[in-house]
């Protein structure tokens, strides 16, 4: 076995014990505290499941750097050497109220190229993974190149926010492309909604505001099925600050591009 394949089954191997532990407690008490506003939440679970991702990681690989939400370590300021990008629970708000449609989300980035892609629907049992070069799965089965669509004939998910009031586009120019998609859904955590995408599920994925760890796992994914992952103006992605993210189709993507330019 190469080292790397011991990467893949060690970060699979990590997710599904962390979503054992998720669902053995979800039912318990637990603490729930703000972050930056009433939407922003973390509960001591999310804690609790970075820790265990932590130190799974860096007791097999301690030479490893570890970028996570929660802050549970000293996230790495560079993207030399291997930096693992980690998510314990995507969809927080989701967990909390509706106990379903929240992920836990890892990515590995090597030397600068993000190589292996990580998104486990907890509650669903459903294992999104990809290995660059080497395909993407679902549960273990090869999914399909990415089908194209302009936006027109798209699902796309989107918060709402973005096509309200907002300082961070203007809301007029996005309004148009919900009018022409055949539908717009918010699923509430971004990594799954880029597993879908990958999956053929939805056709895009828009948003103004993510931080690596929500967008890495999923970028893998859309990639490795022909798709693009950037930003809203088009650019590449950059990892170690907050960011827009356009994805989807080559074709849907472009599509896009046309709205935000006019």
């Amino acid at each position: 076995m190469s080292r790397m394949q011991g990467i893949e089954l060690h970060a699979i191997d990590l997710i599904k014990r962390a979503g054992k532990y998720i669902r053995q407690k979800m039912d318990q008490a637990y603490h729930i505290e703000e972050k930056t506003n009433k939407s922003d939440l973390v509960t001591e679970i999310d804690q609790h499941v970075e820790d265990l991702l932590i130190r799974g990681i860096l007791d097999r690989y301690p030479d490893h750097h570890v970028y996570g939400e929660e802050g549970r370590i000293v996230r790495p300021d560079t993207l030399e050497g291997t930096v693992w990008f980690v998510d314990p629970i995507d969809g927080t708000m989701n967990f909390i109220r509706q106990k379903r449609l929240f992920a836990i989300s890892i990515a590995i980035m090597v030397e600068g190229e993000l190589r292996y892609g990580f998104v486990y629907d907890v509650m669903a049992d459903e294992l999104f993974h990809a290995i660059k070069g080497q395909g993407a799965y679902e549960n273990g089965i090869r999914l399909a190149p990415i089908q194209e669509r302009p936006v027109k004939e798209a699902i796309i998910c989107m918060n709402a926010t973005w096509v309200t009031a907002n300082r961070r586009i203007d809301s007029n120019l996005l309004a148009p492309l919900v009018r022409d998609a055949v539908g717009v859904r918010a699923v509430g955590a971004a990594s799954l909604e880029l597993a879908w995408v990958a999956a053929g599920r939805v056709d895009g994925y828009i948003t103004m505001r993510n931080m690596p760890w929500d967008y890495t796992g999923g970028q893998v994914l859309i990639e490795e099925l022909g798709g693009r992952v950037g930003t809203i103006e088009g650019m590449d992605m950059t990892y170690l600050e907050q960011t827009s993210v356009l994805a989807g189709s080559r074709q849907f993507v472009e599509d896009v591009l046309t709205y935000v330019k006019k």
